[in-house]
């Protein structure tokens, strides 16, 4: 079977005899998001879509293309936090386990020290990176997305290494970067990676800001760019042949492609690198920003601000910049030891 859209709805695909691929609709730029059901010792769907009405009547629709209803589903296991991989975790009476990194909890229960943390967090950098005020309703914006996102626990943490519970041939590959809780689950056998948001074949991945951990100071914050990179680079290590992502099509034979995003990235370094020679005084990476994204900051300030800051840890990672703190806020100048 296809997973083109008839008269607008969505077919899933059956990617072998114990995978299928289901395809549903979400109210995000990105645009439909898959969710893979896997057949094996316990019955699992990988990813839960998003939180709508639509979504929910897309799955249960392709389900029954696949002879099962939601009932049927015993276990749910997440690849990342993001609203539009978590929204339906309730709708599946059954599933009684929750499998994904630690870092997912926080968002399914919604923790209310972490998620004030994490507000306060966003509302220093938003003010250390020298952005205005104009743009603080962006804050808003990142709580809103909650209402998309389900509710639970996770009952099985998953780390790097870990068999998928009822599916002994997976293995856990952790890929930070997109985000914290970023797991991706190998077919040892066959090194076909089931990757959530990892490698996508139309779209680079946003490496995501988060905060640091809770009694972490800003500086103590993740560094998403260089994480993304090094897990990469690690899907090659391991030799992936085929990639199932949580959107676009599927991924053959992915090492070009990787090769190719690691090599864009660092051309727009580079790029960073440039404005930050040619200017006569350091900047904050807000400045920075509006240079590097001069058509998508004003509609995308969060998305633009963390590639951004990706690009200015990566190049400090080399020693090209060097950053200091200016009159409360965060100033980058190019190294005066580049060559």
């Amino acid at each position: 079977m296809n997973d083109d859209s008839v008269g607008g709805i969505k077919r899933m695909k059956v990617i072998e005899q114990t995978i299928s691929q289901i395809t549903l609709p979400t109210p995000f730029a990105v645009g439909d998001v898959h969710v893979y059901m896997l057949a094996g010792d316990t019955l699992s769907i990988v990813d839960a879509g998003v939180k709508t009405k639509e979504a929910w009547e897309a799955l249960t629709t392709q389900l029954k293309e696949l002879g099962y209803r939601p009932n049927d589903i015993e276990q749910i296991i997440i690849t990342h936090h993001h609203p539009d991989h978590i929204g339906l975790t309730e709708q599946f009476p059954k599933a009684k386990r929750i499998s994904a990194h630690p870092n997912v909890d926080r968002w399914l229960t919604r923790d209310q020290q972490y998620l004030a943390h994490y507000m306060h967090f966003f509302e220093q950098y938003f003010i250390e990176s020298g952005i205005p005020k104009v743009f603080y309703h962006a804050l808003d914006q990142l709580e809103a997305t909650m209402d998309f996102a389900g509710k639970g626990e996770v009952t099985i943490p998953l780390v790097e290494g870990d068999t998928l519970p009822g599916h002994p041939d997976w293995k856990v590959v952790e890929t930070k970067g997109h985000a914290q809780s970023h797991l991706s689950f190998l077919r040892v056998h066959d090194h076909l990676l089931i990757g959530g948001d990892h490698i996508l074949q139309h779209i680079s991945s946003n490496p995501i800001m988060e905060p640091p951990e809770i009694g972490k100071t800003i500086e103590y914050r993740p560094q998403p760019m260089l994480q993304y990179r090094k897990n990469l680079q690690k899907c090659i290590d391991i030799g992936v042949k085929k990639v199932l992502p949580g959107h676009g099509e599927i991924v053959e034979h992915p090492q070009h492609l990787i090769f190719s995003r690691l090599a864009k990235q660092e051309e727009r370094a580079d790029y960073v690198y440039d404005i930050l020679q040619q200017s006569r005084c350091a900047l904050t990476p807000y400045e920075i920003c509006t240079k590097l994204f001069p058509k998508q900051f004003k509609k995308q300030i969060d998305l633009t601000m963390s590639e951004t800051i990706g690009q200015l840890d990566y190049l400090e990672s080399l020693e090209r910049v060097r950053k200091r703190k200016e009159d409360g806020k965060i100033v980058y100048e190019a190294s005066i030891i580049d060559k």
